[in-house]
């Protein structure tokens, strides 16, 4: 047996007038998930647990089968395992976006204009994360850059539980209210605030600007959080795993869980990524010896951040085209098979940020379909089968082991 998840991030949303009053997963083009959705098992399932922030990270945690409750120690220690940090068990890891804040007014009026500085290049991003190492970097605090907008702080003998906020939850708002308050988050602030006049000027900045790009004028720290124990999935489903994402957190909770990582040449995470060639990794990987594969495409999460209707529903439809037809046709030759496909949370596009209601998911079989009595893959759809894992990292072992 085969089994691969295709995990379409932050696909599911809610209805809006400029499609109709559909949601885009409703209004896309998708014959080929359709299909499967009408020869399935399809239900919604609760990847946030209540009271947990509705973050990629406690989602696919749950999606991949582990309880957050139990594992979830915050978002930037998952990404740190992919950047190869190796976190002492008192080290605290943050994010650490390169942001594009408005000018002119003083640090704490400024608005959060971009959380990702127009997706602002690796390699323009490494010369910024050296440039705030060099102001910041001592024997408790370091920087290391990862891809694009996506960095880390590792501050040893550092504190959790601060007021920390996601800049992509802010969008468009003024920053007076989200900055980091409360105890142990004064250095925070601190470093925060500097940042502005040490990069708005920086010669990288100068040149975006200069090619109507937006400049990453500010460091934006969140997502704190110490090094994760979790069991590994071969040891709880004896298979063989693969990952593949162009996501910094969902590698390292891949790496972190004892998956081979996949490089996949053109990912991005964004809907410019190769769609395609992640299709043709997943199936090599499967061909390779592999049992199962996680592959997860970031796209409509960051059109839904976006408020980018139309390449949401693009998204979605590339997904069917590219990545699921293929790999349907490129799972015919076994003898059987099991796809499992979902998003990881709602990331509706008229709020622009993650929500915590339940998703909707479909998983076929081929030697075993079944007439679901849906027509198509959807929220409304799912909802009306009546099928609900409230327990989300409870679907895994209902995929692998029923």
């Amino acid at each position: 047996m085969k089994y691969i998840l295709i995990l379409g991030d932050g696909m599911a949303d809610y209805p809006i007038s400029q499609l109709n009053n559909k949601t885009p997963l409703q209004y896309a083009k998708k014959p080929h998930i359709d299909f499967l959705a009408q020869n399935a098992e399809v239900g919604m399932v609760k990847t946030i647990p209540d009271g947990i922030p509705p973050g990629s990270d406690a989602a696919n945690l749950s999606v991949m089968g582990y309880n957050p409750r139990v594992y979830y120690t915050g978002r930037s220690p998952l990404e740190a395992a992919s950047m190869g940090i190796d976190l002492s068990d008192t080290d605290v890891a943050i994010r650490c976006n390169l942001v594009t804040l408005s000018e002119d007014e003083e640090y704490d009026q400024k608005t959060m204009i971009d959380y990702s500085s127009d997706e602002i290049s690796s390699e323009e991003a490494k010369e910024l994360i050296y440039e705030i190492n060099r102001h910041f970097k001592n024997d408790s605090i370091c920087f290391y850059p990862g891809i694009s907008y996506r960095h880390c702080m590792v501050w040893k003998n550092g504190y959790t539980g601060l007021k920390l906020t996601p800049p992509h939850d802010i969008l468009e708002k003024k920053i007076t209210n989200y900055l980091p308050s409360g105890e142990n988050t004064e250095i925070l602030l601190d470093m925060m605030i500097k940042s502005y006049d040490i990069l708005k000027d920086h010669p990288v900045n100068k040149a975006r600007v200069s090619r109507g790009l937006r400049p990453a004028n500010s460091i934006w720290l969140w997502g704190e959080g110490k090094k994760p124990s979790i069991p590994k999935f071969y040891d709880k489903y004896k298979l063989n795993g693969s990952v593949i994402s162009a996501v910094d957190l969902i590698k390292g909770i891949g790496i972190l869980a004892g998956f081979r990582n996949v490089e996949v040449e053109g990912a991005t995470g964004n809907i410019d990524t190769n769609f395609y060639g992640k299709a043709q990794a997943a199936l090599k990987e499967l061909e390779s010896g592999q049992d199962f594969v996680y592959l997860h495409i970031e796209a409509p999460d960051e059109c839904g951040h976006r408020h980018e209707i139309e390449n949401k529903v693009k998204s979605i439809e590339l997904i069917d085209d590219r990545i699921v037809g293929p790999i349907i046709e490129g799972l015919e030759k076994y003898d059987d098979y099991r796809i499992l496909i979902l998003p990881d949370h709602p990331t509706p596009l008229s709020l622009r940020t993650h929500t915590a209601e339940p998703v909707p998911f479909l998983l076929y079989q081929k030697t075993n379909p079944k007439k679901s009595g849906v027509t198509g893959y959807d929220e409304l759809q799912a909802a009306k089968t009546g099928i609900i894992f409230n327990d989300g990292y409870k679907l895994m072992d209902h995929f692998i082991l029923d």
